[in-house]
């Protein structure tokens, strides 16, 4: 049988690709959708260092510095582009989805711009851009398909993410994340239990839920008990060790969750609970529907059922009207709060969002200032949570990057059951872990951003796991992770199911 010439060149030399993603977890699942979806049409991975013949940025419109990041990274290829035949540039996400038309204005040497909601669609838009040699650009107003429909490139084999719904309900006016992801979504439970199940198959050993409002799960058919229910499904999956979620909204985060976290031993201690402010009158302005002492309260019970829980937290400092004493609001709740981590941000107008054209925007100067007296406030706190670890013996789970300093120390790298970063030695003669795997062993040193395990041979155990097994397997097939599909599920376990329209 003879090969056509299209066949001949693609079985000889594939085309190379490279994926950088910028903004929250849920572009981070994102990019692993798009990933997949170039391995199944015949691309593959860059190796390091190489130019790749496709690059696709897969873009986030949350903060100002998103649009300066995408047109510095593009303006950067272009002359690369000029010089490299047949090469590629492709743009998706949040803010492809916002400026549209804009992208190809501003860089007309970009080959496809694509959406939020027809990610599915990347590779036929490359294949008729090579064909009729002009740019093309499909922006849907609504989901095509469901992302977790997609094939999927998992950036490790020990780990997952799961999109349990997409698109927001709420109208916060900083954020423009409604307008780009639409109304929320949500899969049917059988779906998403069906899909960490063929990722616990295929060797994750923890998976990580994803939403925008997470535990708003289940308002689009009636049960507002959905989440929890989720969660203590999970906690039937054999070989699903960890289980965690983000993020969820404290307007919406109720008492059943809460116990559902408790009681599911393999649901993690920790709460990602955003803040975004400590001040009443700034949240009633952001239209964030609790307040603070709703806050405060949320977190009493959490940590009453699960006294170790960490919690973390967003932040924004300097939203329009912000007054020193609505700053000071926030630095009280945060002092009260202990968060284990914060993700602090200066506010920035984004066009398009209530916010852009409030009045009283707060001075840049000024913005700086508190954002700095919070910051110090916060690693405080992080350190002082830290220390109280200094002894405890813990159990991690070994993970792939191990860290800037990891070739002068020789340490690996870990994360305990509450999500806190533990930086390893392996002492002399003991064995050595692999990702995926689990050590127990104890805390040893405390800094504010991480902690330290200098153990003893006594002190230090293994306990391999099919997740280790996977990664062996993954490394020696060369190709990195394992991918994942899921068409659908008949997986039920007492949730309600929706019909097909």
């Amino acid at each position: 049988m003879n090969l056509s010439e299209h066949e001949t060149e693609t079985a000889t030399e594939a085309r190379t690709y490279e994926v950088r993603t910028f903004g929250c977890q849920m572009n981070v699942h994102d990019s692993e959708r798009m990933s997949g979806l170039l391995e199944a049409s015949g691309y593959v991975p860059v190796e390091e260092g190489e130019t790749a013949d496709l690059v696709v940025f897969n873009t986030c419109a949350v903060r100002e510095n998103a649009d300066n990041k995408l047109y510095g990274n593009l303006g950067m290829l272009a002359p690369i582009k000029r010089e490299r035949e047949g090469m590629q540039i492709a743009v998706g996400g949040c803010l492809a989805q916002k400026d549209q038309d804009t992208i190809l204005k501003k860089a007309p040497w970009v080959d496809v711009v694509f959406g939020t909601h027809n990610i599915g669609s990347l590779p036929t838009l490359l294949e008729r851009a090579r064909h009729n040699h002009e740019a093309q650009a499909e922006l849907l107003e609504s989901l095509e398909v469901f992302p977790s429909t997609l094939p999927t490139k998992r950036d490790h084999v020990y780990s997952g993410w799961v999109s349990i719904s997409v698109g927001c309900n709420n109208t916060c006016t900083f954020c423009i994340v409604p307008s780009l992801r639409g109304k929320e979504k949500d899969r049917r439970p059988g779906d998403i239990l069906a899909e960490v199940q063929a990722l616990v198959d295929d060797g994750a050993v923890e998976v990580t839920l994803l939403g925008q409002n997470v535990n708003s799960y289940g308002v689009e058919f009636g049960d507002r008990q959905a989440f929890s229910k989720l969660l203590r499904a999970c906690g039937e999956i054999e070989g699903l060790e960890r289980v965690r979620f983000t993020s969820p909204h404290p307007a919406m985060f109720t008492d059943d969750v809460i116990d559902a976290m408790a009681e599911t031993p393999n649901v993690m201690p920790v709460l990602h609970m955003p803040l975004q402010s400590g001040s009443d009158k700034v949240l009633k302005d952001m239209k964030r529907s609790y307040r603070s002492k709703k806050f405060l309260g949320i977190l009493e019970k959490v940590r009453e059922k699960m006294p170790d829980a960490a919690i973390t937290t967003d932040i924004i400092v300097g939203f329009p009207g912000e007054t020193e004493e609505d700053f000071q609001e926030t630095m009280r709740v945060v002092e009260e709060s202990r968060f284990s981590s914060a993700f602090t941000f200066q506010y920035s107008i984004r066009p398009g969002t209530p916010a852009a054209t409030m009045e009283n925007q707060v001075p840049k100067e000024v913005v700086q200032e508190r954002y700095e007296r919070l910051i110090a406030l916060q690693d405080r706190i992080a350190g002082e949570e830290n220390r109280k670890q200094l002894g405890k013996t813990v159990e991690l789970m070994v993970v792939a990057e191990s860290g800037r300093k990891a070739e002068q120390t020789h340490r690996l790298a870990g994360r305990t059951q509450d999500m806190r970063l533990v930086h390893f030695s392996v002492p002399e003669g003991a064995e050595t872990p692999r990702p995926g795997d689990f050590v127990t062993l104890p805390i040893t040193e405390a800094g504010s951003f991480h902690l330290l395990s200098d153990p003893t041979a006594e002190q230090y155990s293994v306990r391999r796991s099919r997740a280790g097994d996977a990664w062996d397997r993954s490394q020696a097939d060369s190709c990195g992770t394992g991918t994942t599909q899921v068409s659908g599920g008949t997986v039920n376990l007492g949730f309600p199911t929706l019909r097909a329209k």
